[in-house]
């Protein structure tokens, strides 16, 4: 197995599982009133979903492997074991987690587990589906970066009423869809609404 490979199967992994603390942080935020912070969880875990589909579309693995992380079943068997280890807390709390997850994933260059190490990979070995699957990937945890810190400051002022993402890159938009995803190209159309 190459680098590309293996990369690809850690990211994928980690998408999945931040996909699946999302969705328990957003039922938290719902527990304490915060009704937009809870859409935006669900928006970004939606989000982490297709990028881990993206990545097992790149390595050519079985369906199953999704089907497997994403059964109803199994997310409530590790939404239960991350409250029973007390990975899930208080909002305000969830949410630094989520920044500092979401910003560790795109700044630390050297760190070999981290996008730009991976797309420095993919770039040597020719991949090019993984670097553009990675590349969006990482792209797109900028823009969560930026939702977190904003609903971080405020958490009663995150009203926003809906979520959209593409289908492609998992671009995450509040409000209103732009006319062409702006790092994929994808119509708004095709955008997935979260509300």
């Amino acid at each position: 197995m190459n680098k590309t490979d293996t990369n690809l199967r850690h990211a994928l992994d980690g998408e999945a599982r931040a996909s699946i603390r999302y969705r328990a942080f957003a039922k938290q935020a719902d527990a304490e009133g915060y009704a937009g912070v809870a859409r935006l969880f669900r928006a970004a875990a939606v989000s982490k979903k297709i990028h881990a589909k993206s990545h097992q579309h790149v390595l050519q693995a079985e369906d199953q492997i999704i089907a497997d992380l994403y059964s109803e079943e199994k997310i409530a068997v590790a939404i239960a074991q991350l409250e029973s280890e007390g990975g899930i807390k208080t909002t305000a709390e969830n949410l630094k987690a989520a920044l500092v997850g979401e910003t560790e994933e795109f700044q630390k260059i050297a760190d070999t587990r981290a996008y730009p190490a991976m797309i420095r990979d993919a770039v040597e070995e020719n991949a090019l589906d993984a670097r553009y699957s990675l590349e969006y990937a990482m792209s797109i945890e900028m823009v969560h970066a930026k939702l977190f810190k904003k609903a971080l400051r405020d958490p009663d002022a995150v009203q926003t009423p809906v979520y959209h993402i593409c289908p492609v890159c998992g671009h995450t938009v509040e409000n209103q869809p732009p006319k062409k995803c702006p790092y994929c190209g994808v119509d708004s159309q095709k955008f997935i609404s979260v509300d």
